[in-house]
């Protein structure tokens, strides 16, 4: 795999097709780098020997594998609860062994880091879904650290000072934010610039993803996803604060749209503002 520049410009996607016509559609879009995503559904076995293959001889680099899980949904914030990661008692030990097998899949392919959503962390910190689900993380982050991984949260759910006190709580060296910025906002947890100050020592990657803020009217709901630089988020904001706190990784462009065309779309022009912005900040 190839050695990245500072702030490459990459794309989250997803297995499930043949990993030549995946990768060679991502290379079309002028991307050479991205994040993985293992479909909660997807058999695992002999599925890395194939990517692996076809990731060395399209020289296309993943930076993180993303574990997703059978029965989650993100119709609005109490489906999320109920259903998404780590917190749902009822499928816990199940979705431990998946993640585990996903940080296996990672690990043939060499790639130095897995991710996911943990769900909402319970408030209470001295539940007892509150101390499980911290064990599960601590776990994984022990098979991660097996494979020399770090392990990454995806932010969303929580405010920053509360997914920073889960942080210190785990107290694991190698996990890790997957830093969303509309995931922020989405979700109504917080201004994400400001999450980025509290949150800065913990992010190894990012998504590049925008929206705006949930309806006020509507309880419970979700805010909207946004083709980049239509949304709340003030991508300009956003790349000067990775600079500012040092970050050097790639951006990766994380667009949601159900309609293939569209989405391709939205990566191109997102990709081309990114490349605009960064070389504004990277002068200035």
């Amino acid at each position: 795999m190839q050695l990245l520049s500072d702030m490459q410009i990459g794309v989250m996607f997803w297995a499930g097709r043949d990993p030549y016509e995946t990768v060679r559609e991502l290379e079309s879009w002028g991307v050479r780098c991205g994040q993985l995503g293992i479909p909660g559904d997807m058999p695992l076995e002999g599925a890395a020997a194939r990517w692996k293959q076809a990731l060395a001889e399209e020289n296309f680099t993943v930076v993180t594998v993303f574990a997703a899980y059978e029965g989650e949904s993100y119709a609005d914030i109490p489906t999320v609860a109920r259903t998404v990661g780590f917190v749902p008692p009822a499928t816990r030990a199940a979705r431990e062994l998946r993640t585990l097998a996903v940080g296996d899949f990672a690990a043939e392919l060499g790639v130095p880091g897995i991710a996911t959503h943990i769900g909402f962390v319970p408030d209470d910190r001295s539940s007892e879904d509150y101390v499980a689900v911290l064990e599960m993380v601590r776990r994984v982050c022990d098979h991660a650290a097996a494979h020399g991984q770090t392990f990454a949260l995806e932010t969303g759910q929580e405010p920053a000072p509360a997914l920073l006190e889960f942080l210190l709580a785990a107290d694991c060296d190698n996990l890790r934010i997957n830093f969303d910025p509309a995931n922020m906002i989405l979700y109504g947890t917080g201004d994400p610039i400001a999450a980025l100050d509290i949150l800065a020592p913990y992010v190894v990657t990012v998504h590049c993803k925008d929206g705006d803020w949930p309806p006020r009217a509507i309880q419970g709901a979700l805010g909207e996803e946004q083709p980049l630089g239509q949304g709340s988020v003030g991508m300009e904001r956003f790349i000067t604060k990775l600079k500012e706190i040092g970050y050097k990784g790639p951006l990766t462009i994380e667009r949601e749209a159900s309609d293939p065309v569209r989405r391709q779309r939205d990566i191109a022009v997102g990709a081309d503002l990114l490349r605009r912005i960064v070389g504004r900040v990277a002068n200035s």
